[in-house]
């Protein structure tokens, strides 16, 4: 072939290749490609109008699958589709564009402009009933989290889980509501990671507690107490911190041996100058409750508090189970005012600031086991007055 021969021959083959371009082009940019769906309905081959007419005219019905099983079916309605959601295919047009015939699958979501959305609610509600059900018997990922313990902060790691999540349900079945035909794949929780911010911020919130110390006032004692005295474990989440105080109790408990008047016995002065001895019984007294105070304790170090009194912290027994005497350290709590009852005699002292103001008789319970009056110290619950006493004859 010669060489005006072969340049006739590359500009025909060029011509030929632009009119094919050109042809492919103009028909690519007016059809929609062979596996493209509208709202799952096949629109391929169609121009812009036929595929809205085609859209408009099909009854829409919803169904709500998750991995391809169905969990909720609507009733069929029509599409609600109206002429002035024509520029919406146009827009749907352009997105699946290709310059070449694709095969690809494309199902592109338009929503009508008189879409009614009476069933989203009962298709959320169905969808996550199943996946609640799916989650049953699954295991649920457990997040890491930072604790303290034995004076030390550690990272414990995050545990994966085989629970789906329900996040964003409601979301995606929103945005492909006018999709007619849904089919959700669920992913697996994902428990918080050991780097996250949230675990960070629960290590900062804890170091926060290793260099504090509170001073706790019993009376007129002081004790002071660090961070590892009251702390056996700690952790903060969800923007409050858990403790776990046991660590405490034996100081609490060496405490209330040296201070507490509550169940103990001792020596007391009568009005006749006699020395005896009480019994452990009786509801006079307090003692401090470990559990509230290593609570307190530990929120005071949360607080940044250096200095707590125990009068929170108390127990008591009988009516009143916050304890009494606790302001009162003169005479083993008792303090001098008081009544002094002697069973035997049937007989009350009764002494304001040190001084026996009334001696009077008095009538108390029998001897009997059942109608004994108790032995020990007491506090008075409470007072009625006028009272009279009528026995039998």
């Amino acid at each position: 072939m010669d060489e005006k021969l072969f340049k006739q021959f590359m500009i025909g083959a060029v011509g030929i290749l632009i009119i094919l371009l050109v042809g492919s082009y103009g028909y690519q940019s007016t059809h929609f490609n062979r596996q493209t769906t509208i709202n799952n309905i096949p629109v391929g081959g169609l121009t812009v109008k036929q595929a809205y007419q085609k859209v408009k005219q099909t009854p829409r019905q919803l169904k709500v699958s998750i991995n391809h099983h169905v969990v909720y079916t609507g009733q069929v309605t029509k599409s609600g589709f109206t002429a002035t959601d024509q520029a919406k295919f146009k827009t749907a047009l352009k997105q699946q564009f290709s310059f070449f015939p694709s095969q690809q699958r494309y199902n592109i979501v338009v929503e009508p402009t008189k879409l009614a959305k009476p069933e989203l609610a009962a298709a959320v509600q169905a969808t996550q009933h199943q996946l609640q059900t799916m989650n049953a018997n699954r295991k649920a990922p457990q997040d890491a989290y930072a604790k303290y313990q034995n004076g030390k902060i550690k990272i414990i790691p995050a545990v994966n889980g085989s629970q789906y999540t329900l996040d964003h349900l409601s979301i995606t079945l929103k945005q492909q509501y006018a999709n007619g035909r849904i089919n959700l794949t669920p992913r697996l929780k994902r428990p918080l990671a050991a780097n996250s911010r949230q675990v960070n911020q629960q290590k900062q919130k804890l170091a926060q507690l290793t260099d504090q110390q509170v001073t706790y006032q019993v009376q007129n004692r002081r004790y002071q107490f660090k961070a590892n005295d009251i702390l056996t474990m700690a952790t903060y989440q969800n923007g409050h911190y858990q403790f776990d105080t046991s660590r405490i109790n034996k100081k609490i408990a060496r405490i209330n041996h040296q201070q507490a008047t509550l169940g103990k016995s001792f020596k007391f002065k009568t009005h006749d100058g006699k020395t005896i001895t009480t019994t452990n019984q009786g509801t006079y007294g307090w003692k401090i409750d470990p559990n509230k105070a290593g609570q307190s304790l530990a929120q005071a170090l949360a607080e940044h508090k250096t200095h707590l009194n125990a009068k929170n912290d108390l127990s008591g027994s009988g009516f009143n189970q916050h304890g009494t005497g606790y302001q009162t350290t003169a005479n083993h709590g008792i303090g001098d005012t008081y009544a002094e009852v002697s069973i035997a005699k049937q007989h009350a002292w009764f002494y304001r600031n040190g001084k026996c103001i009334l001696s009077t008789d008095i009538v108390s319970g029998s001897t009997h086991d059942n109608n004994a009056t108790p032995k020990g110290v007491f506090y008075i619950m409470y007072q009625h007055t006028p009272s009279i006493l009528r026995g039998k004859k």
